[in-house]
């Protein structure tokens, strides 16, 4: 064929977001051969194919794979072989074509090829640890979105799902993993052939291989599932929790949608180099080593948390994902929000004492920060290339889908839920359980939808409008149209809110999109509107549909003033002080609310007095610090509300007002350099209340929460630079040095220890840093190099930064925990740098460390979310 023609027969299935349907999969029976040592792969696959239409052309996926022998037989055992064979790596394209027409009806394509272990983290690539000392290799697959392709020719597309028979040749003191358990092994002198069942249908991106040296622990579930837990050698004692979690959230899932796991058995494996938090492969899930190992000692409490809120993601995206899956990426959201909301759902279930559900406010927040950019996008987004995929893993996907469902199940009520009884009934010990989320029951209700979506799409594919359907039907009410504004458009809006004569007035802004910019987006949304006035006994909900509503509360006026009368309270004016209005209770809306000034000072009364919630305190602080960034609140008034925080010590609320103080402190430093050392003793004055009640060591048998609060309010606090912290720290950190197992510096304190020492260090006392970089090379485990990576860019001393940035790019650091530099790395590190040596230092490093880190690992800001 001349390559003319060639060219106008690739023509056609180029530039196209998915593949023509001439023909589509049913099933893979799929060889590899794994040469760890010259780190390249070969094998075969067959593809046991359904031709929809008479043709010439078979076009399926192919990247950086070297194709060899094609043939194609027909259900007559009749064998074709393609005439022209063509790759093309700009489309990611394989287009096999035949002289002869195939016919309509089953056939068989088989296919030989080869490739090499990439050092990328995506598709099978080669993966590095060591073992005595010894830097040995192991192969590992990541897939999604698009990489499958990268292993084996196939139809890379979510839709597409089959069923896949594995089969690999790997060194026979090698242990090899996949999707099913292994159904048979055979040893040829040092070669061992693994052969696994064949798998339920499953879309290709959720395949999956790991081969290295491991050991594991196991446990078998209720319901007879055999789980394991797989680690590198000598971190076997690092894996229990992650264990107890996985079983734990099996046994929860398969109550909560009414369907039992789909496999046979459950592995998690911890890759040293990793390009995300986790990735929900069917039936084996792999983690980055920080997201599944933890250490009692050296682990802090965030660590426990992330781990099971990651854990349980995973395991829920068994079902949410894997059984029933979107039909293309443009529905991502189904996935990764839903696994999201329903993570926090089992860790609440399994540790109630966490108020997990009040953290979920961070996600909630993070959506909106995000989705208050101008380069935003809907939740529901078009995709028309593969490799823009990567482009919708973030923020709006996880976060704002998930606070988008939350919203959803507010709204929806209690109606739409099972009784708890359902649910809690299949626990050992479910009576205490009642007892203990007794008032946070709604929270554990079944969603009696989505188990009848569950059933209704088990195996098959799905679009957003399949839920909303589901959801329509069980309630009744017009779902898709209320969420349609939601998920379809980006954004989200601000509704101010005016009280006069018992008279509240509700108005979307100028029917506008909220822009942290403070320009004006379009937008009008359906918004669920919740409030309190005075009391969480006097509660109203409607929705606005329009530009503006007026809401007359005069009975819930009555009534507080009746019961503020009975309490002796019988001055007209102080009466009025009491009624405070919380507009989007326990902040359920995705929304931002403005009040005016009456109400807002009101509101921080209330606050003062500790009339709200810890959800709410969190809100109007977030939302107030969003409406100021955006300049339609002043600082002042921001650092008014900030004051009446000084005497808060819920983990969340502090949280969130350390978190304003950072970026307060920021924006400040470019724009008003003159008061910034006066804002840090606002800070730490505003800190200094929670940080005594805390104290710095740890006390033994203390709450999960009281340890999360030590960490973070002493880190501000030595960031911000207190002195008595300092002291404190730099003391800590010389008995570290002396003791590495001390329980004077606890792994909840640390990295505020490191900052500490850091701050305090310069070209002539550099002592510190010798001493962190000492540290860190003499560490065994990512949990020790973790808090030293991320504090280690602290100094303020732009020669020490620069060796920083040296030791950065060095080989002695993995490039996939280069991220965790990057995600903590000031914005004051890189100016000073830029001020000392020029752009032209600051272009050659980010040259070099773009091409070390992948865009999917600098999405991953959460640790909770997945390479997908």
């Amino acid at each position: 064929m001349e390559t003319k023609t060639k060219e106008s027969v690739v023509e056609q299935f180029k530039g196209q977001a998915r593949l023509l349907r001439f023909a589509i999969p049913k099933s893979y029976h799929l060889y590899l051969k794994l040469d760890l040592t010259a780190c390249t792969f070969s094998g075969t696959v067959q593809v046991h194919l359904n031709i929809l239409e008479h043709t010439k052309f078979l076009a399926l996926n192919v990247l950086e794979l070297d194709v060899h022998q094609v043939c194609f037989t027909d259900s007559n055992h009749q064998t074709y072989r393609p005439c022209e064979v063509v790759l093309d790596g700009e489309d990611e394209i394989l287009v096999l074509v035949f002289d002869e027409v195939l016919s309509v009806g089953d056939g068989v394509l088989e296919i030989d090829f080869s490739g090499t272990l990439n050092q990328h983290l995506n598709g099978l690539y080669k993966c590095t640890y060591v073992d005595g000392g010894v830097k040995k290799n192991m192969a590992v697959t990541q897939f999604e979105a698009v990489d499958a392709r990268r292993c084996f020719p196939c139809w890379d597309e979510p839709a597409l799902k089959a069923t896949f028979k594995i089969r690999i040749d790997v060194p026979s003191e090698l242990t090899a993993l996949s999707n099913m358990p292994i159904a048979d092994e055979k040893l040829d002198e040092n070669i061992k052939t693994v052969y696994f069942e064949e798998s339920p249908i499953m879309s290709t991106y959720l395949v999956a291989v790991v081969v290295g040296v491991f050991h594991h622990i196991e446990e078998t579930t209720a319901d007879g599932i055999k789980v394991r837990v797989y680690c590198p050698v000598g971190k076997s004692d690092k894996r229990k929790f992650a264990l107890h979690v996985a079983v734990k959230s099996l046994d929860i899932f398969t109550r909560y949608f009414s369907t039992p796991y789909p496999l046979p058995k459950l592995d998690m494996v911890a890759v040293p180099e990793f390009s995300g938090g986790a990735m929900e492969n069917y039936g084996l899930i792999t983690y980055c080593e920080n997201d599944l190992l933890y250490d009692d000692l050296l682990s802090p409490a965030a660590r426990k948390q992330i781990l099971t809120i990651v854990v349980s993601h995973e395991v829920a995206h068994q079902w949410f994902g894997n059984l029933v899956t979107m039909e293309w990426w443009s529905h991502l959201w189904l996935n990764e929000g839903f696994a999201t909301w329903i993570s926090y759902m089992a860790t609440d279930i399994m540790f109630p004492e966490w108020k997990i559900w009040t953290q979920f406010l961070r996600q909630t927040a993070d959506g909106l920060r995000m989705d208050a950019l101008e380069q935003s996008h809907p939740i529901e987004v078009e995709v028309h290339h593969a490799r823009s995929i990567d482009e919708i893993f973030d923020d709006i996907s996880y976060e704002k889908g998930s606070a988008v469902i939350r919203m959803l199940q507010g709204f929806l009520g209690d109606d739409m839920f099972q009784d708890t009884f359902a649910m809690v009934r299949f626990f050992p010990g479910w009576r205490l359980l009642l007892q203990c989320v007794a008032c946070f029951e709604n929270l554990y209700l079944h969603w009696k939808s989505l188990s009848s979506y569950m059933k209704s799409y088990a195996g098959k594919n799905v679009k957003t409008d399949d839920l909303w359907c589901v959801l329509s039907e069980e309630s009744g009410l017009q779902i898709d149209s209320m969420m349609a504004d939601w998920t379809k458009k980006k954004g989200y809006p601000v509704v101010s809110v005016k009280s006069k004569d018992n008279i509240l007035e509700f108005e979307q802004d100028l029917q506008s999109q909220f822009l942290s910019s403070g320009l004006c987006g379009d937008g009008l949304w359906i918004v669920p509107i919740t409030l309190s006035i005075g009391s969480y006994n006097k509660c109203k909900n409607f929705l606005l549909e329009t530009k503006s509503r007026k809401l007359d509360v005069s009975e819930l006026v009555h009534s507080l003033h009746q019961n503020l009368i009975t309490f002796n309270e019988k001055n007209e004016e102080k009466c009025d002080e009491h009624l405070w209005v919380k507009v989007n209770i326990e902040q359920s809306g995705f929304y931002r609310v403005n009040y005016e000034d009456k109400l807002a000072a009101r509101l921080r009364k209330a606050i003062e007095s500790n009339c709200l919630s810890a959800t709410d305190k969190f809100g109007v602080l977030d939302d107030t610090y969003a409406l100021c960034e955006a300049c339609e609140q002043p600082l002042s008034s921001l650092l008014s509300l900030m004051d009446v925080y000084r005497k808060e010590l819920d983990f969340i609320v502090l949280s969130k007002l350390i978190n304003v103080c950072y970026k307060v402190g920021e924006i400040s430093g470019d724009a008003i350099p003159d008061s910034v050392n006066e804002l840090k003793q606002f800070f730490i004055n505003l800190l200094l209340f929670s940080s005594e009640k805390a104290g710095w060591e740890s006390i033994s048998g203390e709450s999960h929460l009281n340890a999360l609060l030590r960490g973070e309010v002493f880190l501000a606090l030595a960031t911000f630079g207190h002195d008595k912290t300092h002291r404190e720290a730099i003391q800590s950190f010389q008995t570290l040095l002396n003791d590495r197992n001390t329980h004077l510096l606890s792994a909840d304190t640390r990295k505020a220890a490191y900052t500490a020492v850091l701050l305090n260090t310069s070209t002539t006392n550099r002592n510190g840093f010798e001493s962190l970089l000492k540290l860190y090379r003499e560490a065994d485990t990512v949990q020790e190099k973790e808090p030293i990576l991320r504090c280690i860019a602290s100094c303020p001393d732009p020669n020490i930064v620069l060796e920083v940035l040296n030791f950065i790019l060095s080989d002695e650091v993995f490039a996939v925990h280069i991220k965790l530099w990057l995600l903590t790395a000031s914005s004051f590190l890189l100016v000073s740098l830029f001020i000392k040596y020029g752009a032209i230092l600051l272009h050659h490093f980010i040259a070099n460390i773009l091409t070390l880190v992948s865009i999917s690992a600098l999405l991953d800001s959460n640790g909770t979310s997945d390479a997908s």
